[in-house]
């Protein structure tokens, strides 16, 4: 899913401080970004421990507002679940790609393609680069599957959703007529796109 690739089983320091509780020492707080859309806003809570190339690989776009004027183009929906799919977004065309970051297996970080999960698109295993993904619904295919043939390595979640779930499912509930140069995308473009108006860091 990178350059708008999500192929199913064909594969594909911000922050402040948070007070645990009285008398333990204080934590650093995961870092947000919000997603402001044509839609609404979508705020993520990123896996710095857990994910810490992958979350610094996308707030380094986010600080660079690389994300501002981007779209979300795609919206795949589960064949026959239409309420169960991935949002795409990326940057604007314009925007020159960071050179791409090495692979964070999910068998490496322990997060799992779930409802509200937010991961990185990619081609082959260290490609990845902008291009993310929000899962609405379950979707346990994205994981790494070792054992399998192929490319199994999966894709590299790095956050969840924590507020603005309903504008991603309202993304991936709209007309996907648009073109695509790659066949088994086709049905699966947004027509128009979603515009992202702006992407940053959230407290």
């Amino acid at each position: 899913m990178s350059g708008g690739t999500i192929e199913r089983r064909s594969l594909i320091a911000g922050g402040g401080l948070v007070l645990a509780s009285p008398g333990m020492a204080f934590a650093a707080a995961k870092p947000r970004v919000a997603i402001k859309t044509a839609r609404g806003t979508i705020v993520v809570e990123l896996e710095d421990k857990k994910a810490p190339l992958t979350t610094a690989n996308f707030l380094r776009y986010v600080d660079a507002k690389a994300f501002d004027d981007g779209i979300f183009f795609r919206a795949a929906r589960t064949p026959g679940v239409e309420k169960d799919g991935t949002i795409v977004g990326s940057p604007h065309a314009k925007i020159r790609p960071f050179p791409p970051i090495r692979h964070e297996s999910t068998t490496k970080t322990g997060l799992k393609h779930l409802n509200g999960t937010i991961s990185l698109g990619r081609f082959a295993p260290g490609t990845a680069t902008n291009n993310f993904f929000i899962c609405i619904g379950d979707q346990p295919y994205l994981d790494a599957h070792p054992g399998e043939p192929g490319d199994n390595l999966g894709y590299a979640a790095f956050g969840r959703v924590v507020s603005g779930m309903s504008v991603a499912e309202r993304i991936l509930r709209l007309p996907t007529n648009g073109e695509t140069k790659f066949k088994d995308q086709r049905g699966q473009w947004l027509k128009p796109p979603v515009p992202i108006v702006t992407m940053r860091r959230a407290t």
